[in-house]
């Protein structure tokens, strides 16, 4: 526990300073392409990291999430290098990085790390997974902390794991007023996309961390 807790202040520590930039940065901290253990589900983790890196596998920085009280988590997030402006940031069912994973019909890599969380089948910005945008400066900096209760930190830690995607783009958290409402399309469908619906339009997956858990 104290291992990782220096891990991610020295990385935050470098993040800030403009240190951190190559790849292998933060070594020690869990694998990329890692997925837990099978029995993890039965874990009842007190906290969890995760270290994102875009597709070269550099550093961008750590998400890190702790026991705010009994109901609610406190999530930490320091990254860099983005561009300014505001990131869609949300967390996905599988614990598996790889940026070779390619979507076939969207092009955006880190496919492997599936889908938004979901507890309850619920639709985007409702989902479990959906977390608040990130909000970079104009040197590519962003933090943010606060707390949830959408989730607990065993359902991160299941058979298959999870991990944390950044995005490209700004999420619309699926606010879509009427005055924009899409016409019926061929299945007789209106309102926001499917696009819209799953991911926010949130674009490319930028980064990606493997939730690692003590």
């Amino acid at each position: 526990m104290l291992g990782k807790t220096r891990i991610v202040s020295a990385v935050n520590a470098l993040l800030i300073t403009g240190v951190v930039g190559v790849s292998g940065a933060g070594a020690g901290a869990a694998n990329a392409n890692a997925v837990p253990a099978a029995g993890a589900a039965n874990r009842q983790p007190d906290s969890a990291v995760a270290l994102i890196k875009d597709v070269h596998g550099k550093v961008l920085g750590t998400l890190q999430i702790g026991r705010f009280d009994r109901k609610k988590l406190w999530v930490t997030v320091n990254v860099r290098g983005l561009t300014p402006g505001f990131h869609g940031m949300h967390i996905h069912t599988a614990g598996v990085c790889d940026p070779k994973s390619v979507d076939k019909a969207t092009g955006t890599p880190f496919a492997s790390a599936g889908g938004h969380l979901d507890v309850g089948h619920k639709t985007h910005n409702s989902m479990a997974g959906d977390l608040p945008s990130l909000l970079a400066a104009a040197d590519g900096t962003a933090m943010a902390s606060f707390a949830t209760d959408r989730f607990r930190l065993n359902q991160l830690a299941d058979k298959n794991g999870s991990s944390v995607i950044i995005h490209a783009l700004p999420d619309n958290h699926a606010h879509i007023p009427d005055r924009y409402t899409r016409p019926k399309d061929s299945t007789g469908t209106a309102g926001p996309d499917p696009t819209t619906l799953k991911t926010g339009d949130a674009g490319r997956r930028l980064g990606c961390g493997v939730f690692d858990y003590t």
